[in-house]
């Protein structure tokens, strides 16, 4: 089951069957031809290989909001209000965390730049204005607030060229986009990027392709919009779920668009009728994505 791109880039195919809550953050690992991405609320990571079909999935101990790579393969992964760096066996060991007095806020979307530096962008599970923010992970000081008054902070991503970086603070309704600095990773001359009429869904997950193009997910629209470099709106793909939440590019040649999916805020009789909630979904949008940036243990605080 899948719907035709309005612009022809291909069509919507269930990649896999799987029962999300709220499956988030996919993330492309080139060492293992796997795909992984967490289920925030069921506190789970799972490892997807698409040529076999394994499936390895690990078990936090709180809501895991994402998942990171590192250049040894290691991950780190957010957990409430902390950064765990996940080693093979060994024990996880937290690395960084903020906001333990803020109760009803976790970690939400979080990313490597390509010089390898942590960015966490942290929500409110009540959706309290401005009650998060967006940090960095500096090795001296642990996370610096670099957004302040965030109240779901959620896509973020960097152009090919690496001057721009993207941001999404779900709830303005807008894509932004910043000057950034790869020299020591700051930011400048924030401005909109794309305005998202709320009537056409949250915006939520973005990823970048290797035109520069930003894909973004419409929770609550059942669709994936790609913006050009400049901000236009280029292409709209309806999807047959109407919570998606996070793109990503992966294979063997980086030209499958993977999307990730929720069983999240829908009803009984809904989930009866959309029976694809909660899969990962794929289309081959004929445009490749950029391999995925690693977190470099140098970083780490």
């Amino acid at each position: 089951m899948g719907s035709e791109s309005a612009g022809g880039r291909g069509q919507v195919e269930v990649a896999l069957t799987s029962q999300d809550l709220l499956g988030e953050g996919p993330v492309w690992r080139e060492q293992t031809q796997e795909l992984l991405r967490v289920d925030i609320l069921q506190g789970l990571v799972h490892a997807w290989h698409p040529q076999s079909g394994r499936v390895n999935t690990r078990r936090m101990d709180g809501e895991a909001g994402a998942v990171m790579l590192c250049g040894d393969e290691a991950l780190i992964v957010a957990v409430d209000h902390d950064l765990r760096l996940i080693d093979g066996d060994a024990v996880p060991r937290t690395i960084a965390g903020v906001e333990h007095d803020l109760p009803e806020n976790r970690f939400n979307d979080c990313r490597c730049d390509p010089q390898g530096r942590v960015w966490a962008g942290t929500m409110s599970k009540t959706r309290e204005p401005g009650a998060a923010g967006l940090y960095r992970l500096d090795p001296e000081h642990g996370l610096l607030l670099v957004i302040e008054s965030t109240t779901i902070s959620n896509g973020i991503g960097w152009s090919p060229d690496e001057q721009r970086m993207y941001f999404i603070d779900s709830t303005t309704q807008r894509i932004d986009l910043f000057d950034f600095d790869g020299r020591d990773g700051s930011i400048s001359d924030r401005r909109t990027f794309a305005e998202i009429d709320p009537d056409d869904g949250l915006p939520d997950g973005l990823t970048v392709d290797a035109e520069g193009g930003v894909w973004v997910c419409l929770f609550g629209g059942g669709a994936l919009r790609r913006y050009s470099p400049q901000g236009t709106l280029e292409e709209q793909i309806a999807l047959p779920v109407p919570h998606a939440t996070c793109p990503a590019f992966g294979g063997p040649d980086l030209d499958t668009l993977y999307i990730t999916t929720t069983r999240h805020k829908l009803s009984a009789q809904q989930l009866a009728e959309l029976p694809l909630a909660g899969s990962v979904l794929a289309l081959t949008p004929g445009v490749r994505g950029m391999q995925s940036n690693l977190c470099k243990q140098a970083q780490l605080a």
